[in-house]
């Protein structure tokens, strides 16, 4: 659906994560692309197809996305008989406007009609496996939509610190940030400046600052994420600084650490810079193979299968290795937290490159890679525990 209309029915007072029934539509049409928004209804008929949108229904920007694959439907939340929303060329159009409206039945016109479990549940870009947000908005239901969004924004498959330790909390920091006017940017460039001085207290050898520092750092990562997506202002530049940070500094950090060691002793005859050799090798061994495997075999690596989504719990990513160097500080043995995270950087990596050697294997043999959660009723049968766990972040909804 491009080159397209968009309008907003009616009105709707409750403000969701600070943001207005119109403005949060407005910034997920933008998202969408290729659909003007206008204001008049007037507009509608310049022989353009149109996406007709209640202001008293919450919408993802993925729900929109895919509606706007579909031609004079009308979407309804499941369960119910009243339309949440419409795509229809200009033949259909007033008659789409009249069903929103209350003034035609549902079915008038030759619309056809579909709920949000018949469109895509998988999510590839978080990782997860939930149908397409469409929920009525009323002001006693404010703060479960508010939990509903923030959950919606977490990935499903992640690292175990973000997964079961964050949510909680940066639901508090994404909740200040939106009160007090916080973009998701200058979040972002707090964090840089984190990563810069978690460096060179790691050169200086003040474990203990630079590790509150750096974990600090993690939290404002999940932070400034889910504040974009609960606001829907990601931003290029954003998206750019905030992955950019993710992948290039950890190394750094790693490096630091270990050349800031006094009195380290060789392990297996390596000495600090040989190992500091290899764990950067190890690290950007593994990025170029998780790289590698999206880019040529079509299906994010952590996505395949269930085996691999438990994996990336523990994969020698940032979160995990800093559990490693907090270990090492925390029983004295700084030098052991390297050690183990140079290990442990080598060790999955390998994995990760032999995995790779299997896909692409497997793709040779059977065809296109499909990740396990593109099937959300198979997945729950055939692994109804990680099913469970990768699905969605329970811990980020504000009832889990």
């Amino acid at each position: 659906m491009n080159n397209a209309f968009a309008y907003v029915l009616g009105e709707s007072a409750t403000r969701l994560w600070g943001l207005t029934a119109r403005e949060r539509i407005a910034r997920q049409i933008s998202e969408v692309g290729g659909i003007e928004l206008v204001d008049d209804p007037g507009e509608l008929s310049a022989g353009k197809a149109a996406m007709l949108l209640r202001a008293d229904f919450l919408f993802e920007t993925r729900t929109l996305a895919a509606l706007a694959r579909h031609s004079n439907t009308l979407l309804m939340p499941g369960g119910t008989d009243e339309a949440a929303a419409a795509v229809a060329d200009p033949p259909h159009l007033q008659t789409a406007l009249r069903v929103l409206e209350g003034e035609e039945p549902i079915g008038a016109g030759g619309l056809s009609t579909m709920d949000p479990s018949e469109l895509q549940a998988f999510d590839q870009k978080l990782r997860r496996s939930e149908p397409p947000l469409l929920e009525r908005v009323s002001e006693d239901r404010r703060q479960a939509l508010e939990d509903r969004l923030y959950g919606n924004s977490y990935k499903g498959i992640t690292d175990l610190v973000t997964k079961w330790l964050w949510p909680r909390p940066a639901r508090v920091g994404v909740r200040l940030c939106t009160l007090l006017g916080i973009t998701p940017n200058a979040v972002t460039g707090l964090s840089l400046l984190l990563v810069l001085a978690t460096c060179w207290l790691f050169w200086q050898a003040e474990y203990g600052l630079g590790l509150a520092l750096g974990w600090f750092m993690t939290y404002l990562d999940t932070v400034d994420g889910k504040l974009a997506r609960v606001t829907v202002t990601s931003s290029r530049i954003g998206h750019v600084m905030d992955h950019g940070m993710d992948v290039v500094h950890p190394p750094f950090w790693y490096v630091f650490w270990g050349l800031s060691l006094n009195g380290f002793s060789s392990v297996f005859g390596l000495d600090q810079a040989s190992l500091c050799w290899i764990v950067v090798a190890a690290y950007w061994l593994g990025r170029v193979v998780e790289g590698v495997f999206e880019l040529f075999l079509g299906c994010e690596m952590f996505s395949w299968r269930p085996l691999d989504a438990w994996f990336r719990l523990i994969t020698a990513r940032r979160n995990p290795c800093l559990i490693l160097l907090t270990a090492g500080y925390a029983l004295g043995r700084p030098d052991w937290g390297f050690v183990a995270v140079v290990g442990w950087t080598a060790l999955t990596s390998a994995l990760l490159a032999l995995r790779l050697a299997w896909a692409v294997l497997i793709r040779f043999r059977s065809g296109p890679l499909r990740s396990w959660l593109s099937d959300a009723h198979q997945a729950q049968r055939d692994y109804p525990f990680s099913y469970r766990t990768f699905s969605g972040t329970r811990a980020a909804y504000g009832g889990a």
